[in-house]
């Protein structure tokens, strides 16, 4: 395969990439690093670091759409970077001593986990609970999103169990090249009750954060290559800004059934890759 070849190939796939990332929280990274290890033939660490890449321009494409819209919660989210931001450069150190069955068989576990709680869970156009706890009180975490029907509030829970999981979701970002999305999306859905068009934002918003931290340390050890991160920088961004745009006509139980669909078939493939298998 010709570089031109693989750059068409790679800027296609981006833009889909980075479409879904936007509608599911995922950021691209979770996407993208299979698609370029099981797919391509790209060394895994190359692959993750391209992915690094794909978060960060997904972030870069949907935020800004989402926080002007007021689906994201900014103050949740900057909340919450505090703990990603500093596992994420754990987990990227880590990286270079892992070896890839075993990242390949932890990211496959992982997703699907997450699958699993998402679909447990049921929402419809409006979820979300008005009250919050103490800790989301004193932090003035809580606040409002667009419905069909208007604004509607909600409220902030388990602040100190969403903090904590973000600690895992960070050094995961890290170790296993992705933004960590499935991980920031459950956390607030599940522990945090955020309504969930409200955690794959406010995940969208945080991705880039956590993957930059993330990506510096990938691009001291030299694994992340422009020739694959050019085009993917390209439709990443682009499918991102047209995601950001569908998001608020789709309901939240087929966003559920999209998000955990993607991770299951991600997952299934990085699990039998890492023993051994072959596509």
């Amino acid at each position: 395969m010709t570089e031109l070849e693989l750059s068409v190939i790679l800027l296609l796939s981006s833009f889909a990439i980075g479409f879904l990332g936007a509608l599911s929280g995922l950021g691209g990274g979770s996407i993208l690093t299979p698609i370029l290890f099981l797919f391509l033939g790209v060394d895994l660490k190359y692959a993750m670091g391209s992915s690094l890449v794909a978060a960060i321009a997904t972030s870069s494409g949907a935020a800004a759409a989402y926080v002007k819209e007021g689906y994201t919660n900014m103050r949740v989210g900057m909340f919450l970077e505090l703990a990603t931001t500093f596992g994420a450069i754990f987990g990227a150190y880590l990286a270079g001593m892992a070896s890839k069955s075993f990242i390949s068989m932890l990211f496959g576990l992982v997703l699907f986990q997450s699958a699993w709680m998402a679909l447990k869970k049921k929402g419809g156009e409006e979820d979300g609970e008005a009250s919050s706890d103490k800790d989301a009180e004193w932090l003035n975490l809580s606040g409002t999103y667009p419905t069909s029907a208007g604004k509607k509030a909600y409220g902030v829970h388990n602040v100190r169990g969403g903090f904590a999981v973000m600690l895992g979701a960070g050094c995961l970002s890290g170790l296993l090249g992705i933004g960590s999305g499935p991980m920031k999306v459950l956390a607030m859905d599940q522990l945090m009750r955020l309504p969930f068009k409200v955690s794959t934002t406010t995940s969208n918003f945080m991705i880039g954060v956590t993957a930059a931290a993330s990506a510096g340390v990938y691009m001291s050890r030299g694994y992340i290559d422009p020739v694959l991160s050019a085009p993917v920088i390209v439709g990443v961004v682009g499918g991102s800004l047209i995601g950001a745009r569908v998001l608020p006509k789709v309901r939240n139980d087929l966003l559920r059934k999209i998000f955990a669909g993607l991770i299951i078939f991600i997952g299934a493939q990085m699990i039998y890759k890492g023993c051994g298998g072959s596509l």
